[in-house]
């Protein structure tokens, strides 16, 4: 028998890939979510805190900090800054030319719609585009999925204005909480 020179002939080698985010499970997905969202909030000036364990209904917990860039009214005025609860979610398909997200936990099988008394904030993920839905949960109280326009959609959709809106974090008492 004769040495074997260069690559083998029965399996041919490819190079190393990344799963895509279709092949990703939704827990190991959601968890990338979290830390995507823990990075962009952290660039935009807030604290950031992750509860242990998964057995809160929130993702995130964001403090707005100080940064030099801002000064919150309320900071200024000596009073706590309030913490926020924030639930993080995303999406990567396309369903009838929308991204859909769900705005649920599920309880002995049922879609279950989040309260005020749990989350203050909704994040929602388009991982495809890279963007940033950011929704107070009184604009969003009962609804257990939400549908986001993509970027090159040129049809306006009703979600359209929370689409990086990072201001509704930082300014969390000047929104009506029932």
């Amino acid at each position: 028998m004769s040495p074997r020179k260069g690559a083998s002939r029965g399996r041919k080698s490819r190079p190393a890939q990344a799963p895509s985010d279709r092949e990703l499970t939704t827990k190991r997905r959601g968890e990338i979510s979290e830390l995507a969202f823990a990075l962009a909030a952290a660039r935009h000036g807030f604290g950031i805190s992750k509860p242990f364990g998964d057995s809160e209904r929130y993702d995130i917990i964001l403090d707005p900090l100080e940064d030099g860039r801002r000064k919150p009214d309320f900071i200024a005025a000596g009073a706590r800054p309030r913490l926020v609860r924030v639930q993080v979610k995303s999406s990567t398909q396309l369903l009838c030319g929308l991204y859909r997200v769900n705005a649920h936990r599920r309880i002995n099988g049922r879609a279950v719609a989040y309260t005020l008394a749990e989350i203050d904030f909704f994040a929602a993920y388009v991982i495809p585009e890279d963007s940033w839905f950011i929704f107070p949960l009184p604009h969003i109280l009962g609804a257990t999925s939400l549908s986001l326009n993509p970027k090159r959609r040129r049809k306006r959709h009703e979600n359209d204005l929370y689409r990086e809106a990072w201001h509704y974090l930082s300014e969390p008492d000047s929104l009506e909480f029932a």
